[in-house]
């Protein structure tokens, strides 16, 4: 169609052309008047979005030429008659997939943009914002999930429930990013946040700095997007010709920066002073110009507050280890924000510990001038406060003196003459005197001694004001402090029992015949661990050098290597090496005169040999109703020691100048460790008694300086691990239980082995071969099954901790043997040889008839579990003729009656403390006995012990002469004397502790140990055999004459002590 034609026809064209208008979009309706604004929407959607890669970039360019060609084709139709319809319609479809496809690559552009915020969110940390490319090593940890292995080992330690990132994030930066948006925000953190929380709780030096003052802020994604907005900076600039006032502007630069430090440097300087005028501290914290040494300033600044630069005062440490004192630090936090001063960490109230106990030493031992005017006293800092109190209170005396009217100054009361006395106290003594008439019936005398005597006591001088009460009453000083103590210790008197009965006899007998409680607080201090000096040469390895140390607690020196070491136990205990030192000062008289009697008083050379007997044993079911503290098993252990010989090497001979002559009594067996847990938890058990033995272990190496009868000696100790029953044994030397196949823990033999053998076997355990063994165990080095694996370690499944000396209890070879006979007892009244096929109920009715028989001929009653005192009456002829009387064949009375004879006949054997001595016969008789003694199990008792037997009779058969032979006894190697304090602890938990679960143990071990002391017990012997010859307090007596047992208690004290 031409043009002329359109012309003639405009009616025709605009009807041809409306249809296609109105189907058309707004943007090309009106090509001429929308084509700007189209225009405009195309390049604000191309200028706002992010810029894309060449390939997009060549896409868009191709797709503005279609839409440019397409505008011209627009306008030709426009100027040309459009002669089909059909023209329009492909127009229209051509403009709206251009349309459709602009939208898409419109929303292509917006998420690939995401995609690229996302990936830029991926490279920042979560908490400060930071990029993970300024770490050398790009660490990161996720902000969601678990914590790592690390971080978990450290919570564990720090008792911290806490185990997600969430937790602790929000706990340590104040951040909730449970609520997070991967869009939104970075789903990593950097390392040094990670630093940061660990050093939240975690004491470790650290140098670590959080890089903002607040948080990071994280907003959705927009055109003008913080995050990846930092992307599109970087445009190189051309590099431009150097001009001739380029060092102008460097020196103007330069100025300008110095000017701007200097005003930085003021700022810190009036921040510092604006804290400095917020604390206020100046009448209350001590400058540090008072110190009386010119200290190194590194030195000043170390003990001086980073505030208000005094003397550190009642001194604190923030999370981020700056010291500063308590009050101007709080003070600051008030006014300042919850921020450290020093490094502007955060830092709030609840995080302030005081600081290690050795830097609050260094600090109170600094030597400091008295700062009040003409006192020029040089005083340690820690005795400042009660230096300064004098001052106050000659101050206050000052206020309220006599106001000498002129003439000479007045001199001191005790300096004048006795008639100026007279006269400065007239007004005084009128007013006592007018006392002493109205209420004391004239007596002067004793008005002004009770006033004498409380001015002492006002100032804590009690012992003087005792001393002196004695003497001007005519008496003495009354009982020695330590028999007094033995008394009070021997008869389990509480603190309040006994001062009630020294008030009580005090009051009767107007005499002080016993010591008030705090001179025998001061006589025990000489008698528990840590009050004697001492040296280790060398030092001992891992031991603190430090010989003051008492009782501590049981869990201290417990490796921090141990995860989930155990909480719910309360143990006490005292340092091996310190109650050792202890010991021997208790018995320094008794090494003195062994000595004497070997005539060796001059010997100085070599060092005494100390032969140390170990013991340790559950003490069973200790349940109290009264105390509270933690919930705690009801079950306690105790581990003691005895030191059984002293001897020295003299020439070529082995002299003993001490041997203790009772060496199973309760006596001599010194409680070192108290602990409320169960003996069958081996975990508690390892945890509590592994300080202990790595404090024995250490002990072995060295050698102890103590001074004995004023001379410095040496001391070597030999420790012996025997005193353990079976069960303890196997607990700690890491075997299978008392069930196990394997019967022994001295030898290697199976138990059908030992029934087949009963008496020939030898000691082929050892502490080293356990160890040896356990590795094999663990590593499994030949790749063998388990019953391979477990023959080969001969029942060794767990490592051993403590190292033991084999040999047999004897207390508890005698129970398990008493329990074996009670059973073959019940077995022959049954006639079992008969009838091995018996029900429960038919051996329950043995085991009663039995129970009635020996109540009624023996006065033995039942019990549940046998104890050593029931074990000692049933082993008896007597109690095999009252068994007999039950059994119906002479030939099984027979066979019994020479069992037991055998028995009593082998027994003394282990039972005595020196065999050779006491027992010689039955010693060389012994092997003949047990053979025959196997002999009767094997024919007469064939049905009890055919291819099993008990793991005590085993060890009595083939072990005790071997054991004999090495260490000369069983019996005094026993734990009997640790068995012999289990009353001792319940009785000492329940007339002396304090009915407290936390210090409970702390009293009855320290009671314990009291009750063992030799010392002790020498005076509480002569007081013993003073009241056997009938010496007594008369309450009668006069005043003035003496008592007895006072004169017989000193004249003895000075005679034989």
């Amino acid at each position: 169609m031409s043009v002329a034609s359109v012309h003639q026809n405009p009616v025709h064209q605009s009807s041809s052309i409306s249809p296609s208008k109105m189907d058309l979009p707004e943007e090309i309706q009106h090509p001429y008047t929308k084509f700007s604004e189209w225009k405009f929407k195309l390049f604000k959607l191309r200028s706002f979005e992010k810029i894309p890669s060449d390939d997009s970039q060549r896409v868009s360019k191709d797709q503005v030429e279609e839409v440019a060609s397409s505008d011209k084709s627009i306008i030709v139709q426009k100027d040309e008659t459009i002669q089909r319809g059909e023209k329009s319609v492909w127009t229209h479809i051509d403009l709206m997939g251009n349309r459709q496809t602009l939208e898409k690559d419109a929303n292509d552009m917006k998420i690939r943009d995401n995609e690229v915020h996302q990936n830029n969110l991926k490279q920042l940390c979560r908490i400060c914002g930071v990029s993970f490319k300024t770490d050398c090593h790009k660490r990161s940890h996720p902000v969601h999930g678990p914590v790592d292995n690390e971080t978990l080992w450290l919570l564990r330690k720090k008792e911290k429930k806490a185990t997600s990132w969430p937790d602790l994030i929000a706990k340590v930066f104040k951040i909730d990013v449970r609520g997070d948006v991967d869009t939104i925000h970075p789903t990593q953190f950097c390392h040094n946040c990670w630093s940061i929380i660990h050093r939240k709780f975690s004491n470790a030096l650290c140098e670590v700095y959080f890089p903002r003052n607040t948080t990071m802020e994280w907003q959705p994604h927009s055109p003008n997007c913080a995050v990846c907005h930092t992307t599109h900076r970087g445009v190189k600039r051309k590099s431009q010709p150097s001009s001739v006032q380029l060092g102008k502007r460097l020196k103007t630069i330069a100025e300008r920066t110095r000017i701007n430090k200097g005003l930085k440097n003021q700022a810190q300087i009036k921040n510092k002073n604006l804290m400095k005028e917020i604390a206020n501290c100046k009448k209350m914290h001590l400058s540090t110009k008072l110190l009386a040494v010119d200290y190194p300033i590194d030195f000043i600044k170390s003990i001086s507050c980073q505030i208000c630069e005094h003397i550190l005062a009642d001194p604190v440490e923030t999370t981020c280890r700056h010291l500063f004192c308590r009050t101007c630090i709080l003070k600051c936090i008030k006014v300042m924000g919850s921020y450290c001063p020093s490094c502007w960490y955060p830092c709030f109230p609840t995080d302030l510990v005081s600081p290690v106990k050795s830097f609050l030493n260094i600090l109170d031992s600094l030597g400091i001038r008295c700062p009040v005017k003409e006192c020029d006293e040089e005083i340690l800092l820690g005795k400042y406060g009660q230096h300064l109190s004098s001052h106050k209170l000659i101050k206050e005396r000052e206020l309220y003196s006599h106001i000498n009217k002129g003439g000479r100054p007045r001199q001191h009361l005790l300096s004048l003459t006795r008639r100026a006395q007279k006269h400065r106290l007239r007004e005084l003594k009128s007013q006592v005197k007018a006392f002493a008439e109205k209420e004391e019936g004239g007596d002067i005398k004793a008005v002004c001694m009770t006033l004498f005597l409380l001015a002492l006591r006002a100032k804590n001088e009690h012992k003087q004001a005792d001393e002196l009460e004695a003497i001007m009453q005519g008496r003495g000083s009354g009982l020695h402090p330590a028999v007094c103590l033995a008394i009070r210790v021997n008869t389990f008197l509480s603190c309040s029992q006994y001062h009630k009965m020294y008030r009580t006899v005090k009051a009767v007998t107007g005499r002080q015949i016993f010591q008030p409680l705090h001179a025998l607080r001061t006589a025990e201090k000489a008698l528990l661990p840590g009050y004697h000096p001492f040296e280790w040469r060398p030092p001992l390895k891992n031991v603190s050098t430090n010989t003051e140390v008492g009782i501590i607690d049981g869990l201290s020196g417990l490796p921090l290597s141990i995860d989930d070491y155990p909480m719910d136990t309360i143990a006490k205990r005292f340092r091996y090496d310190a109650a050792l030192v202890s010991a021997l000062m208790d018995m320094e008289e008794d090494i003195l005169e062994g000595m004497k009697a070997k005539k060796l008083d001059d010997y100085l050379n070599g060092p005494f040999t100390v032969v140390v007997k170990e013991s340790c044993d559950g003490m069973g079911d200790v349940s109290e109703k009264h105390g509270n503290g933690p919930a705690v098993p009801e079950k306690a252990v105790r581990f003691s020691f005895t030191v059984m010989n002293i001897a020295i090497v003299h020439g070529n001979e082995n002299i003993r100048i001490f041997e203790e002559a009772k060496p199973n009594s309760e006596l001599c067996c010194k409680p070192l460790c108290l602990m409320l847990a169960d003996e069958s938890d081996h975990e508690t058990l390892t945890a509590i008694l592994s300080p202990l033995i790595a404090e024995r272990e250490a002990m072995k190496n060295s050698e102890l300086l103590l001074e004995i009868g004023g001379i410095l000696r040496t001391f070597k100790f030999i420790f012996r691990g025997t005193g353990y029953d079976e069960k303890l044994v196997r607990e700690v030397e890491g075997l299978e239980a008392s069930g196990s196949t394997y019967i022994c823990t001295l030898c290697d033999a199976t138990r059908l082995e030992a029934s087949q053998n009963l008496v020939f076997h030898s000691i082929t355990r050892s502490h080293t071969e356990n160890l040896e063994r356990y590795e094999v165990w663990r590593s499994n080095p030949y790749h063998e099954s388990v019953d391979e694996l477990r023959d080969r370690v001969k029942g060794v499944s767990a490592k051993p901790f403590i190292e033991t000396v084999p040999s047999i209890d004897a207390l508890h070879c005698d129970i398990g043997n008493a329990t074996e006979f009670y059973r073959i007892f019940q077995l022959e009244i049954g006639e079992v040889y008969k009838n091995p096929d018996a029900s429960k109920e038919e051996r329950k009715r043995w085991q009663l008839t039995l129970d009635k028989h020996l109540r009624k001929k023996m006065n033995l009653k039942p019990m549940m579990r046998m104890s050593g005192n029931f074990a000692r009456k049933l082993m008896s002829k007597e109690t095999v003729e009252a068994v007999c009387e039950l059994i119906k064949c002479e030939e099984r009375h027979e066979a019994l009656k020479e069992l037991m004879d055998l028995y009593l006949k082998m027994k003394p054997v282990w039972r005595s403390s020196c065999p050779a001595k006491e027992c010689p016969e039955l010693l060389c008789q012994y092997s003949y006995n047990s053979q025959r003694f196997a002999e009767l199990l094997s024919t007469k008792f064939k049905y009890r012990y055919e291819g099993k037997i008990t793991n005590y009779f085993h060890k009595t058969l083939a072990h005790v002469p071997e054991i004999i032979e090495r260490d000369g006894s069983i019996g005094a190697w026993a734990s009997e004397g640790n068995e012999s304090g289990n009353k001792l602890f319940r009785r000492f938990r329940k007339m002396n502790a304090r009915q407290s679960k936390c210090y409970e143990m702390e009293d009855v071990l320290k009671h314990h140990w009291l009750y063992t002391s030799k010392y002790l017990q020498k005076f509480m012997n002569a007081h013993k055999t003073l009241k056997s010859q009938g010496f007594t307090v008369d309450p009668e007596d006069s005043l003035g004459d003496s008592l007895p047992l006072e004169g017989s208690l000193e004249s003895h004290d000075s005679g034989e002590f």
